[in-house]
C-alpha cells in the first residue's frame, strides 16, 4: 500500500486521467488482498477469445493466469496452445484451401501463356502437411513468447471448479494446482461429434485429424454438410482425392439457403461427389486395411462402398463436461452441454463469464470470441461499459467457390418481418479473371436483401464468388453503420472487381427479370 501512496505522489503532475488509473489499480490491489485471491482473473482455455481476454485484462492491470490443455481426439490427435483457430481450424484450413487455389491456378496459367506442365501436376501431401505443421508450431512457440511478455500466468493443465472462486488445474503428471481469483471467464470452446455407429470412434477422423495425417487421405468420405464439411471436401478433391459427401439433410445450416444451395452445386462441378439424404449405420475395417461405410438412405435404401479416409463433419459439442461446473453453481443452457449468458456474457453466477463457442446462440467464430473477450476484460478492469454486439458478423466459407456473407439470410429476413416488407436485388455476374481459361461462372451470384419500402435499408448481403472474405469484410463495416440500397447503388464500384457487382445490383427477385448480365459491363 506505501508503494502506491509513494506511486501516486510521483504522477500526480501527469493528470486527473493517471491518477484515476492508479486508484483503480490501487482499490484492485486492496480488494484482492482483502479477498484473498492470488488472482484478479483465472481464464480457463487457451483459445483465441481466451488469450484475448486473458491479455486485455493484463493490459489494464489484472493478474491472471490462463489454464489450457488439449486432450487427444480419438486418434491421437494432439496440438498446443491456441486453441481450434491456430491448430486445427480457420488457420489450416485456409492454408489447406490456398493450396487447392493454387493447384487450380496452375491450369489456368496455361491458358494466360504460361509454360507450365499442367498435365503432369502433382500435390506433395506429406510436403503440404509438414510445411502447414511447421507454421501452427510457429505459431504455438509465438503465443507463448506473448503471453510470457505480457506476464500472463500460462498453466498447461486441465482446469474445473472447486467452487466459484477456485480453479483447479490437473497437471500432465496428474498433481493438481489451486488457484484462488476473483473473476473467472470459461472459454473452453468445443470439438467435434461422432455419430453413434459401430466403428466411428475407432476408424473415423474429424477436423482435428485431417491437416496432420501422415499418410495422403486418399478415396475420403465427408459426412456431413457443415461449411466444415464443405471446406474440407474441397481442398480434398482439388487435391486429386476422390472425394465423396455424404448429406443428411440440408446443405449449410443457419447460411441462406439459395447460396448453400449454390456452394454445394459449384463443388459438385468441380468434381466433389454428394450422396444426399443418407446417413452412415456403420464403418468397417477391410482385410487390405481400407474402410467398408455402410449407409441407409432416407427411404430405407441399404449401401456401401469403400473408402480410404471417413471424415466426419456433423457438428461440435462445447467442452464443459469436465469443468464440474456444479461445483460453482454455474447451469447449462436447458437440454445443451453449452452456457447461457446475459448481455455481458456472465452467467447465471455473477463473477463467472464465459466466451466463443461454449456461448448458446452465438455466432461460433473466432473474431467474435476475441472481441467479446476484450470488451469483458475491459469492462471488468478498466470501468468500461461496452457490450458486444452479435448482430451482423460477417463470415466466410471457404469451398471451392467461396461464399461470403453478413447479415440475414432471405428466408431470416421474411421469417421476422414478413415477405410484403422483404426485396431481394439479385445478379450474376462475370469474374473477368474467368474468361481466358474459361472458368465456369454459372455460380458466380450475389444478392443483398432489404426492406422493400423507406430507405431500404440493407439487412443482409451475400456473395458467391472469387475472395469472398476479402469481398464481404468492407461490406460488413457498411452494413453495421447502416448501409441502404440507395447508398449501395450511390456508390462508384472498383471495376473491374467482383465486388464492383454489389453496386451495380438493379434487378429485383419480385421484378421476375433476368439477372443475368449480357457483359461483364452491362
Amino acid at each position: 500500500m506505501a508503494f502506491f501512496n509513494l506511486f501516486r505522489r510521483q504522477i500526480a503532475p501527469v493528470g486527473l486521467v493517471v491518477t484515476t488509473n492508479i486508484n483503480h489499480l490501487h482499490r484492485r490491489f486492496l480488494s484482492r488482498l482483502q479477498e484473498n485471491f492470488e488472482y484478479d482473473l483465472v481464464v480457463i482455455g487457451g483459445g483465441s477469445g481466451g488469450l484475448a481476454c486473458a491479455k486485455e485484462a493484463v493490459a489494464h492491470g489484472a493478474k491472471v493466469a490462463v489454464l489450457d490443455f488439449v486432450k487427444p481426439s480419438p486418434q491421437g490427435t494432439k496440438w498446443g496452445l491456441g486453441g481450434t483457430c491456430v491448430n486445427v481450424g480457420c488457420i489450416p484450413k485456409k492454408l489447406m484451401h490456398q493450396a487447392a487455389l493454387l493447384g487450380e491456378a496452375v491450369h489456368e496459367a496455361a491458358a494466360y501463356g504460361w509454360n507450365v506442365d499442367k498435365d503432369n501436376l502433382k500435390l506433395d501431401w506429406s510436403v503440404l502437411r509438414q510445411n502447414v505443421e511447421n507454421h501452427i508450431k510457429s505459431v504455438n512457440w509465438v503465443t507463448r513468447v506473448d503471453l510470457r511478455d505480457k506476464k500472463v500466468e500460462y498453466i498447461n493443465g486441465l482446469g474445473y471448479f472447486k467452487d466459484k472462486n477456485t480453479v483447479v488445474a490437473v497437471m500432465k503428471n496428474k498433481t493438481e494446482k489451486v488457484l484462488t481469483t476473483k473473476y473467472v471467464v470459461i472459454a473452453v470452446g468445443g470439438r467435434p461429434n461422432y455419430p453413434d455407429i459401430p466403428g466411428a470412434l475407432e476408424y473415423g477422423i474429424t477436423s482435428d485429424d485431417v491437416f496432420s495425417l501422415k499418410t495422403e487421405p486418399g478415396k475420403t468420405l465427408v459426412v456431413g454438410a457443415s461449411y466444415i464439411a464443405l471446406e474440407c471436401a474441397g481442398f480434398l478433391n482439388a487435391f486429386g482425392y476422390d472425394t465423396t459427401v455424404m448429406v443428411r439433410s440440408i446443405f449449410l445450416r443457419g447460411f441462406d439457403q439459395q447460396m448453400a444451395e449454390m456452394v454445394a452445386a459449384a463443388a459438385a462441378e468441380k468434381g466433389v461427389k454428394f450422396l444426399q439424404k443418407t446417413v452412415p449405420s456403420a464403418v468397417e475395417k477391410t482385410e487390405d486395411g481400407r474402410l467398408l461405410v455402410r449407409y441407409t438412405s432416407a427411404e430405407g435404401q441399404q449401401g456401401s462402398d469403400v473408402f480410404d479416409t471417413v471424415l466426419f463433419a456433423i457438428g461440435r459439442k462445447a467442452c464443459t463436461d469436465d469443468l464440474q461446473l456444479q461445483a460453482a453453481g454455474v447451469k447449462l443452457h436447458p437440454g445443451s452441454h453449452k452456457l447461457a449468458v446475459n448481455d455481458i456474457e456472465q452467467t447465471n453466477v455473477e463473477n463467472i463469464y464465459a466466451v466463443g463457442d461454449v456461448l448458446q446462440g452465438k455466432p461460433e467464430l473466432t473474431p467474435v470470441a476475441i472481441h467479446a473477450g476484450r470488451l469483458i476484460a475491459r469492462r471488468l478492469f478498466a470501468g468500461a461499459t461496452q457490450k458486444m454486439d452479435y448482430a451482423d458478423v460477417a463470415t466466410t466459407v471457404f469451398s471451392p467457390l467461396e461464399y461470403g456473407c453478413v447479415g440475414l439470410s432471405e428466408e431470416d429476413a421474411i421469417a421476422k418481418f414478413g415477405e410484403d416488407n422483404v426485396e431481394v436485388y439479385h445478379a450474376y455476374y462475370k469474374p473477368t479473371e474467368f474468361f481466358i481459361p474459361q472458368k465456369s461462372v454459372r455460380y458466380c451470384y450475389l444478392k443483398a436483401v432489404a426492406f422493400k419500402s423507406g430507405d431500404q435499408k440493407v439487412l443482409g448481403l451475400h456473395y458467391v464468388g472469387p475472395v469472398a472474405g476479402e469481398v464481404i469484410q468492407g461490406f460488413g463495416a457498411a452494413v453495421k453503420a447502416g448501409l441502404t440500397i440507395k447508398i449501395l447503388l450511390n456508390t462508384v464500384g472498383i471495376h473491374p472487381t467482383t465486388a464492383e457487382e454489389f453496386t451495380r445490383l438493379s434487378i429485383t427477385k419480385s421484378s421476375g427479370l433476368d439477372p443475368t448480365p449480357a457483359t461483364c459491363c452491362s
